[in-house]
């Protein structure tokens, strides 16, 4: 009997934690996406819609869109890739042309032992990069200094940039040329927005392509 009655009580109590658990668990997942929620609603859609006009102009001339980021900016920027590349462009004589930078990871990796981390997106842009393409950057913070550089290049060549940030937007907001950032001091708040605007994209330029 005292047995049971011990079995009993431990496992009361077993059930009361994994309960406790629970409802802070679940608290907290409710306040992640309610952060989510409020993020969204505080963007700038008239930033974003010239941002998205920028990358629907830059299709119609057929330019090429560089895109690259770091972590999981860098991500971000290789899901957009197929989205773009093969999702909207799937079935279409006219194809979108994005290049993720950061897709080439023997590039990458000799240039950043053999130069330095902070030209693996400058040097793949020296020589190539035209005025009439376009550079989707994206980092959380807009201070990454390999973003920064290669951002600088495409200013020097007189190319368009896309900035995809986080925070204040940091540098990358003061040099792109278009905006879409998402103005929260949380990076996975921002991020979960940066890959967002992906899926955004996808559906209304799509939409657009469709009429």
């Amino acid at each position: 009997m005292d047995v049971n009655y011990q079995t009993f009580y431990w496992y009361s109590i077993a059930s009361i934690a994994r309960d406790m658990r629970g409802i802070t668990m679940k608290e907290q997942i409710k306040e992640y996406f309610r952060r989510l929620q409020k993020t969204i609603e505080n963007l700038d859609l008239d930033e974003i819609t010239e941002a998205v006009n920028a990358v629907w102009e830059a299709y119609e001339r057929k330019a090429v869109i560089y895109i690259f980021g770091n972590g999981g900016s860098a991500a971000t920027a290789s899901h957009f890739v197929g989205d773009f590349n093969k999702g909207i462009s799937e079935g279409k004589d006219k194809k979108f042309n994005l290049v993720c930078l950061n897709d080439n990871i023997p590039m990458l990796t000799a240039i950043a032992n053999d130069i330095g981390y902070k030209e693996v997106y400058r040097f793949p842009l020296r020589g190539k990069l035209k005025k009439e393409d376009l550079v989707i950057a994206i980092s959380g913070s807009g201070n990454s200094v390999n973003i920064i550089n290669a951002v600088l290049y495409a200013k020097e060549t007189g190319c368009k940039v896309i900035g995809i940030t986080g925070y204040d937007g940091g540098v990358l907001r003061r040099l792109a040329d278009y905006h879409m950032d998402v103005n929260v001091d949380d990076m996975q708040l921002a991020e979960d927005v940066h890959i967002s605007f992906g899926h955004m994209m996808y559906q209304v330029l799509g939409n657009v392509l469709e009429k």
